[in-house]
């Protein structure tokens, strides 16, 4: 067995691989989804989906690969059983209820990722160079539009569903900036930090921990973050310094969230929009009732390509999605969460088993990266990015299959 396999050699970058990464990765994970300010980039991240499906017959030219069977059941399932449920419970058509499913699509990215990766056949330390790359765009980004945007783009009073690139709300004026890229970087700075000591690892994690305090202020985010590093420092201390860590971790995440607008995300006020919040908890349980079927396969939801909305069977602002977990019961059942729970946990479990054999930087940021979208999963429901962890599962299984063709022995005991 070679001591180090072939996607691990630290070649020179491809442009001829390099080139098609750097162009695709942020429709892979979905940088623009949401972005409706960059309307033909958000217009093309929709359509992406579907347009990237070819490269899904790439894997008809192997073996079933890990994983396979679990994306699709979660995919077939979150499809089909709420279009399904709305009819009888919202008086939906069929495809009307598909409709409202669109956002499940980039389930589909672990495939066609996947199959863009048996094509090109990128490197690892390629794969992360793609990701640094936009990482750092990101960060540049935020700072250049932070120093030269001017006040009159900030939009105040924005509708939902608009996410505005600029806003001003109880937090003062935001970027909402997508951060996929920049999270993985800064996951991947902090952990080269701590098996390598370098200060300029270090910066690279601060900086993105204030670009995101300071710039973005999405409390969710900095719940990520601190859960991400804590875990990580804990792992890499020493056991005497552990006990140390045990006391002071805690300590230091009870001032950070004792900050500014962070402490708001304890507030019952109605300005930190608690009480719509629990409005929907409060009518959402209302309506599932009882009844076991309702809590098992969930009732569906609305489309909103509908004339109806939800906002009108209820009277009353109702979202989904601000009630993370129960608002995933609500439409895919109990079911129907479990499914998306396992298809993030078991990616964190397949990294493990990757972990025995290659311990690389970029699959560890990766892993971190799952373990953010759990951490932060009760503020922000992983169904509203799914692609971003269908991208990540198709780089630990492509890692995977370059083992096992590469040392065959090595890859199996991975994957056992």
């Amino acid at each position: 067995m070679p001591a180090t396999p072939a996607v691990a050699e630290q070649a020179p970058l491809r442009p001829n691989v390099m080139a098609p990464l750097l162009l695709l990765l942020p429709l892979f994970g979905q940088s623009f989804h949401y972005m409706k300010d960059l309307l033909p980039l958000w217009a093309l991240s929709k359509a992406f989906p579907v347009m990237s499906l070819p490269l899904i017959l790439v894997l008809l030219r192997h073996p079933l690969m890990p994983m396979t069977r679990q994306v699709m059941l979660t995919f077939l399932w979150c499809m089909l059983v709420p279009s399904i449920a709305a009819i009888y419970y919202f008086d939906q058509d069929f495809f009307t209820g598909i409709a409202a499913q669109v956002k499940m699509l980039p389930l589909l990215y672990f495939y066609s990722f996947l199959g863009l990766l048996l094509v090109l056949r990128p490197t690892l330390r390629e794969l992360g160079m793609g990701f640094l790359v936009w990482g750092l765009a990101t960060y540049v980004s935020l700072i250049l539009m932070w120093a030269l945007v001017p006040k009159t783009w900030y939009v105040n009073g924005y509708v939902f569903g608009s996410s505005p690139l600029f806003s001003t709300d109880s937090r003062g004026e935001r970027i909402r900036m997508p951060m996929y890229f920049g999270m993985i970087t800064l996951f991947y700075c902090y952990r080269r930090f701590l098996t390598e000591h370098r200060a300029r690892w270090l910066g690279g994690a601060l900086l993105g921990v204030l670009l995101t305090l300071f710039v973005v202020k999405t409390r969710s985010m900095m719940v990520g973050i601190a859960g991400v590093l804590a875990l990580n420092s804990f792992r890499a201390a020493p056991p005497r310094l552990r006990v140390l860590l045990l006391l002071t971790i805690p300590l230091a995440v009870a001032g950070l969230f004792s900050y500014t607008y962070l402490d708001s995300m304890f507030s019952t006020s109605a300005s930190s929009g608690f009480d719509v919040r629990w409005v929907t908890a409060e009518k959402a349980v209302e309506f599932l009732g009882l009844i076991p079927s309702h809590w098992i396969f969930g009732v569906g939801t609305i489309s909103p390509t509908s004339q109806d909305s939800l906002f009108a069977f209820f009277g009353h602002f109702f979202f989904l999605a601000d009630i993370t977990w129960l608002g995933i019961v609500f439409e895919y059942g109990v079911v129907g969460a479990l499914l998306i729970l396992f298809y993030e946990v078991r990616g964190l479990l397949f990294y493990r088993r990757l972990k025995r054999h290659i311990d690389d930087s970029l699959l560890g940021s990766l892993a971190d990266y799952i373990l953010y979208v759990l951490l932060i999963s009760n503020l922000y429901p992983p169904t509203l990015s799914p692609g971003e962890t269908a991208t990540i599962l198709a780089i630990f299984v492509y890692v995977w299959f370059r083992l096992r063709t590469e040392t065959p022995q090595t890859a199996n005991e991975a994957t056992a």
